[in-house]
C-alpha cells in the first residue's frame, strides 16, 4: 500500500500564481499528484496515493487549498491537468463534479525534445503536465485582461 509521500527534491518554476496547479499521472497502482502552490517559492511539490483514491485525493486538495491560505491570506481555486486514458476521463467528471476546473490531454500533444531520447518516468510527465497547464491559465487571463 501507498502512502503520501513528498519528494525530497522540488524543481523550480518561475511564475506569479492565481491557482493551485495540479497534474495527475493516473495508474492502476498509484496515483502521483504534482502541485504548485502560491506561496511555496515556486518549487513543485509530489506525493502519491493509492491508485484509486478519490477520497485522499479530494482531502489532499483540501489541504493544499488550506495552507495556501494560511501563506497568502486568501483562498485558491484548483486547476487540474490529466492524460487521457485509464482514468483520466471519469476523475474529470468526479472533479467537474466537485466544481474543480479540470483538464484531459492527449498524451502525444506534450511537447517533448526529440533531439535526445529522454527517459519517461511519471515524476518527469507529472511536471512536464504542469508546464502547458501554466501557460493555458497565463494566455487565459492576458485574453480577459485584453
Amino acid at each position: 500500500m501507498f502512502s503520501a509521500a513528498h519528494s525530497e527534491a522540488p524543481s523550480a518554476v518561475r511564475v506569479e500564481l492565481s491557482a493551485i496547479f495540479v497534474s495527475l499521472e493516473l495508474s492502476r497502482s498509484k496515483w502521483l499528484v504534482t502541485t504548485l502552490s502560491p506561496g511555496m517559492g515556486e518549487k513543485l511539490s509530489k506525493f502519491v496515493l493509492p491508485g484509486g483514491d478519490v477520497a485522499g485525493l479530494l482531502a489532499r486538495f483540501v489541504e493544499l487549498q488550506r495552507k495556501a491560505q494560511a501563506r497568502i491570506g486568501r483562498q485558491f481555486p484548483l486547476v487540474v491537468i490529466q492524460k487521457a486514458g485509464l482514468d483520466g476521463f471519469w476523475i474529470h467528471r468526479v472533479l467537474d463534479d466537485e466544481g474543480i476546473e479540470s483538464y484531459i490531454v492527449d498524451p502525444a500533444s506534450i511537447a517533448v525534445s526529440r533531439r535526445k531520447r529522454r527517459v519517461k518516468t511519471d515524476r518527469i510527465d507529472g511536471e512536464m503536465l504542469i508546464r502547458p497547464l501554466l501557460a493555458y491559465a497565463d494566455a487565459r487571463c492576458r485574453a480577459i485582461h485584453a
